[in-house]
């Protein structure tokens, strides 16, 4: 079989290349805002700090906040390589469902990216208050925090997908098995 065959009929046919390039977004969307959200609230502490070293402890957890977006990244691609046998080669997703997951990726990487951004906003805006009150950094934490949540309902929520899709791709394979044996059945 000429590999030009072989690779079109794996990737192509299978969906599994559509998984692949929703893991690829949702591991790139969410790195891309965790670094400019990382960046957001580390140059606001960065400012800070220049006067006031000593809150160096209380500002870490509020410019770290933003980076786990890209985490979350991380866990959808491995979720989707997992569900479409990427990850181990066997390929067993079909093309809807391959489709599915690369829109639930691309979704979930989105999410990802603007709510890092806007993390690293509401991080910036809480080590100024540190800044002023260093007493009120438990507090503080709570605005990027919030912003977090819906990070998290964006993992959770391609979690719950992932698994919807999975079940379908397999509910697709077999009524492909019992088409193609009543088929079969029919011409004998």
């Amino acid at each position: 079989m000429d590999m030009s065959v072989f690779m079109y009929r794996h990737f192509v046919e299978t969906g599994v290349a559509w998984a692949a390039l929703g893991a690829i977004a949702a591991v790139m969307f969410g790195g891309i805002g965790s670094a400019r959200g990382l960046r957001i609230s580390g140059s606001q502490a960065a400012g800070v700090l220049s006067e006031k070293p000593e809150l160096f402890g209380k500002l870490l957890v509020l410019v770290g906040l933003p980076g786990t977006q890209g985490f979350y990244g991380l866990v959808c691609a491995f979720l989707i390589g997992g569900m479409s046998g990427l990850s181990d080669g066997t390929f067993t997703v079909s093309l809807s469902g391959g489709l599915a997951m690369m829109f639930i990726g691309i979704g979930m990487g989105v999410v990802l990216w603007l709510s890092a951004i806007a993390q690293g906003e509401a991080a910036a805006a809480s080590i100024n208050l540190v800044a002023k009150k260093p007493d009120e950094s438990g507090r503080a934490i709570i605005f990027p925090a919030l912003v977090e949540t819906y990070a998290i309902v964006a993992l959770l929520a391609a979690f719950l997908l992932l698994g919807w899709v999975a079940d379908l791709t397999q509910v697709e394979h077999v009524m492909k098995v019992d088409l193609s044996a009543a088929a079969q059945a029919v011409q004998q």
